[in-house]
């Protein structure tokens, strides 16, 4: 079982050192967002190759993995493409100058490898497991399709706001019932691949959805965002006071 282990850390490794390679040519870090998914393939892929178990959860996992990053990998890219570094990592780069270029690849793209190693738990717990298919198994498999619906509207709804150059806040559709609704899919997602794991006998799986929960709260996600987006969004003040931050819920009056 180490050697899976051992097996997938060192193929998310060789994948970071490449995205890091290409940010020493592009002088921006900011590709290592599309690059995030991928980790999560790269590690589902590995652990079903080295147990070469195929059952229909396993099969079933593999297709919404896919899905689901490459939905993320496209529509960030798109986003990005074009760009100038993102605000984030402009004041990573400023706060680890001078050699940030060198700096970058643990701090940047070797940390980004650890986390999706973390949070791949319930995936390799799956890859190594060959369980019978039960209620859990569908009711996991109900909220990740969920999950991923819901953070694509949400991102959809968002891209056509921007794109509409308004510089008010959107609170309308899935944004009228949480600030944050994108995140609120992607922490179904995650729960809901620990769900379906959880017949493996894997406990230590559970540390990825609390660690996926925490960034998303705490770390890169909202905490980061809310930080900022008021001096940036006129209105954005009300609007949060009005909304829930994370679990939609009906707004106040």
């Amino acid at each position: 079982m180490i050697d899976i282990y051992v097996n997938i850390a060192g193929n998310l490794f060789i994948f970071a050192i490449f995205g890091w390679a290409v940010s020493l040519i592009t002088k921006n870090v900011t590709h290592v967002d599309s690059m995030w998914s991928i980790f999560f393939v790269i590690a589902y892929i590995t652990a079903m190759q080295e147990m070469r178990i195929l059952s229909y959860q396993n099969i079933a996992v593999l297709f919404l993995v896919m899905i689901w990053s490459a939905r993320l990998t496209v529509y960030l890219s798109i986003r990005n493409f074009g760009s100038k570094e993102d605000i984030r990592y402009q004041e990573i780069r400023s706060n680890n100058e001078p050699n940030f270029k060198f700096k970058s690849l643990y701090i940047i793209f070797i940390f980004q490898a650890v986390l999706a190693m973390i949070i791949s738990l319930p995936l390799i717990a799956l890859a190594t497991s060959n369980h019978p298919y039960g209620v859990l198994d569908m009711v996991g498999l109900g909220i990740v399709i969920f999950g991923i619906l819901y953070e694509t509207i949400a991102d959809f709804q968002l891209k056509q706001f921007v794109k509409g150059n308004n510089k008010g806040v959107l609170d309308t559709g899935l944004w009228r019932h949480s600030r944050h609704p994108n995140y609120f899919g992607e922490f179904l997602v995650w729960w809901g691949f620990y769900i379906v794991s959880f017949g493996s006998g894997h406990l230590i799986a559970i540390f990825s959805p609390i660690l996926m929960t925490w960034l998303l709260l705490k770390f890169s996600g909202i905490g980061r965002m809310e930080s900022t987006i008021s001096g940036r969004r006129p209105g954005y003040k009300i609007y949060a006071q009005q909304t829930s931050s994370f679990i939609p819920w009906p707004r106040k009056k």
